[in-house]
């Protein structure tokens, strides 16, 4: 499904804003936290431990609790991904749109994931379409937009 949604924007001539093989590595290996906003104008932010690389243009995590940040996203909230490492004084900061995922492939195959694992069946899988990807590296270029759709 993914695959196809990429095909769809590449046919309509759209550039995706792409993660890098570095970029990977460095969300697999630190811990992510997550920004939404509420219809309210109230901000929410949290850790989010399950977050993973879908494929290059998306990340995705388990909705665990279905709390304050599910709802946000419920109401379409943009989402904000930081992840960064104090010792590398490295990160990067990713934006996008949300798809929720509760019935579907990419859902089913998080919830064998999470029976792998032993951890708890997420009530949902967001998976964010990143269209912009920025550098939070300690220096000249913090907060630089690297990619942007």
């Amino acid at each position: 499904m993914i695959a196809q949604l990429h095909n769809n924007q590449l046919k309509k001539g759209l550039n995706m804003a792409a993660l890098s093989e570095d970029m990977k590595t460095f969300i697999e290996n630190n811990l992510a936290w997550i920004a939404t906003i509420s219809k309210d104008g109230e901000l929410d932010l949290g850790p989010k431990m399950s977050m993973f690389v879908l494929d290059d243009n998306h990340l995705a995590y388990h909705e665990r609790t279905a709390g304050q940040h599910f709802k946000n996203l419920q109401d379409g909230s943009q989402l904000v991904v930081a992840v960064a490492n104090l010792a590398e004084k490295k990160g990067y900061r990713f934006r996008g749109t949300v798809t929720l995922h509760t019935d579907d492939a990419i859902y089913e195959e998080q919830v064998r994931v999470a029976e792998e694992k032993g951890t708890k069946k997420p009530a949902a899988v967001p998976v964010m379409e990143i269209t912009e990807i920025q550098d939070l590296t300690s220096g000249a270029n913090a907060g630089k937009t690297i990619a942007k759709d």
